[in-house]
């Protein structure tokens, strides 16, 4: 036998196996994972859509190489969409259903994308816009984040962000504490994701990157160079446009400058993935997070209604999904589906198994993404969403009802329970036709009837805030999270507004708690009674900010009803309560010369001492 032909022959086929190995632990390896959304953007504020009105091409490459989503729904509301898409569970079922009003916390102990990625090595980020929840155990540290940078409720300017804070120069809270990031907003969740991303590279792990924007929601601030581009288109569009008001088209160049910039961000992380290597290895899921703001004014895709509304420009979005090394060629796929299906999607493509106990109200979509299912069994889907609550209304608009819904079947929609359009023969859903469909209308509302039952008897509760806890003491209450009242907003703050709510809170650590009550944020340093003018910053103006005659407070908290004297020119009104562990429902009221309320403390500082 020829010893020395036998070793050459050996040598071969172990380096043919090594091979097949190799080929197999690179096909096997753990894709790494990018899910951009956008605020307020609508399916038609895209040039890929048609609209004549902006230039998109970055998003319009991504759509190209991507599978495209071409009846895809979130909520007709930023809050509702976001704890979907981290739980694959309906708005109303996760409690994270409305945008403040003490129903945007996503309920305890749900899994979170973040969280099931994470338990499976995967190194987890998010870099933006949160809005599941400001104190713990609610925020993105607490479900399952590994690195974050973000800012609290519903948009820069709100109640709990920092103080003036106007898209440029803001501070954000990274990694657990405030830090001022020089730039404009949207580039800096960029370019500290990219950072995040090199950093997971280097470390040789996968990771799951969340990025959701702020923009382009109001208020408008952008570069001006933005702006003026989209002038410039906006006049180039004007003989396909509806007529606008001076004040109407101005607002919106500065709307589409704002998508002019996402565009520019998105042609970076894009060239960023190639750069770096990592485009083929990447899943990479643009979406936004309802209907437009802008479309129902001037370009709107053939659709009805925007952002707030159960019409489909309401909750009718964008989605495309790219995947270079791992999905088929780019095509549309006009199966119904949802954003709850992103969640367990993305755990099927990436071959992570949630346990067993884990359901969701999303369907995976991942056999349909490779092409090896051409369909979607048959599938009806709810879109329910707890409302904005009016002043002095009653029963508030907040607390979730079964009626207030859009159920999608087909190409059939009922809305409220009683209008059905059919938008195969109707797209822009001008006619009900319920009278000649009734039997459509029935199993419809069978359906909906079964899915509110399924959500079982404690669907208006409230989550709670978890005050007394090491991993965040003190805690900063704000105005958000008044129950079922809406004081989302430092304009809000800045005018005074009498109104008034209750925390529903829960006290984990037994003791001695501190209530420090404020007119003003803690950081602005601002007196009780102080006034503020009108504040010219980068890209517009914040309104004057009203003095308010607060002369004394009353806490009124675990049986506890006290009132406490104001100390001339100070900051805050300060209590001290002995507090048991368990739920605690807070009230703090600041009062006139005469006692009389006038309006609740927009701010309150909580310390277990």
């Amino acid at each position: 036998m020829n010893w020395k032909r036998f070793a050459c022959c050996l040598a071969s086929l172990a380096s043919f196996f090594l091979l097949v190995v190799a080929a197999r632990t690179a096909k096997a390896a753990a894709p790494n994972v990018i899910v951009v959304m956008t605020d307020d953007q609508g399916y038609g504020d895209l040039s890929f859509h048609g609209n004549p009105a902006v230039r998109t091409p970055r998003l319009d490459e991504l759509a190209r190489e991507s599978i495209r989503l071409a009846d895809f729904h979130v909520a007709p509301m930023c809050t509702p969409t976001r704890g979907q898409l981290l739980t694959g569970l309906d708005a109303l079922r996760n409690r994270a259903m409305n945008v403040s009003s003490g129903r945007a916390l996503l309920k305890r102990g749900l899994p979170t994308m973040a969280s099931l990625f994470a338990e499976r090595g995967y190194r987890t980020g998010m870099f933006g816009k949160w809005h599941l929840g400001d104190n713990y155990p609610y925020r993105p540290q607490d479900r399952g984040f590994l690195g974050t940078l973000w800012f609290p409720s519903s948009h820069i300017g709100s109640v709990p962000d920092y103080w003036e804070n106007d898209y440029f120069d803001d501070v954000y809270w990274h990694n657990g504490k405030r830090e001022r990031f020089n730039g404009y907003s949207t580039d800096v969740f960029f370019s500290k994701a990219m950072e995040w991303i090199d950093g997971s590279k280097e470390s040789g792990k996968p990771f799951l990157v969340y990025l959701p924007l702020n923009a382009p929601h109001a208020p408008h601030f952008v570069p001006d160079k933005y702006r003026q581009m989209a002038q410039g288109w906006i006049e180039e569009a004007a003989e396909k446009l509806p007529r606008l008001s001076k004040g109407k088209r101005s607002e919106l160049a500065s709307y589409l400058g704002m998508i002019a910039n996402i565009d520019e961000n998105v042609g970076r992380l894009l060239k960023f993935l190639d750069d770096r290597k990592l485009a083929n290895d990447t899943i990479l899921v643009f979406l936004t997070d309802n209907g437009s703001t802008f479309g129902p004014d001037y370009f709107n895709a053939g659709m009805r209604g925007g952002k707030t509304s159960l019409f489909e420009g309401g909750h009718r979005v964008p989605c495309f999904i790219r995947w270079p090394g791992g999905l088929g060629k780019d095509r549309d796929v006009d199966e119904l589906t949802e954003v709850q299906d992103l969640l367990p999607t993305l755990l099927d493509l990436c071959h992570l198994k949630p346990a067993n106990d884990v359901r969701f109200d999303g369907a995976s979509l991942a056999g349909l993404l490779r092409g090896e299912e051409e369909r979607l069994p048959d599938r009806m889907l709810v879109v329910n969403y707890s409302r904005m609550p009016k002043a002095d209304e009653s029963p508030p608009g907040s607390i979730p009802r079964k009626e207030g819904a859009a159920v999608l079947w087909r190409k059939w929609r009922l809305l409220n329970a009683r209008e059905l359009y059919d938008l195969a023969s109707d797209p822009g859903q001008d006619r009900d036709v319920s009278a000649a469909h009734p039997d459509v209308v029935a199993k419809m509302k069978e359906h909906l009837d079964r899915w509110w039952e399924g959500l079982g008897p404690d669907v208006a509760a409230f989550e709670r805030v978890v005050i007394g806890n090491a991993k965040e003491n003190p805690t900063t209450l704000s105005s958000c999270e008044w129950g079922d009242v809406f004081v989302d907003q430092q304009r809000q703050v800045r005018q005074g507004v009498r109104r008034n709510g209750v925390w529903h809170l829960e006290a984990e650590g037994v003791g001695r708690y501190e209530f420090s009550l404020f007119r003003w944020p803690p950081e602005s340093e601002l007196a009780l009674t102080a006034a503020v003018p009108v504040t010219r910053v980068t890209d517009g103006e914040y309104p004057v900010g009203m003095s308010l005659p607060i002369r004394a407070a009353r806490l009124q908290v675990a049986g506890t009803d006290v009132v406490n004297q104001a100390v001339a020119d100070g900051h805050s009104i300060r209590f001290e309560v002995e507090l048991s562990a368990g739920p605690q429902d807070l009230k703090a009221t600041f009062l006139d010369g005469d006692h009389h309320e006038m309006c609740g403390a927009y701010y309150v500082v909580v310390r277990l001492r």
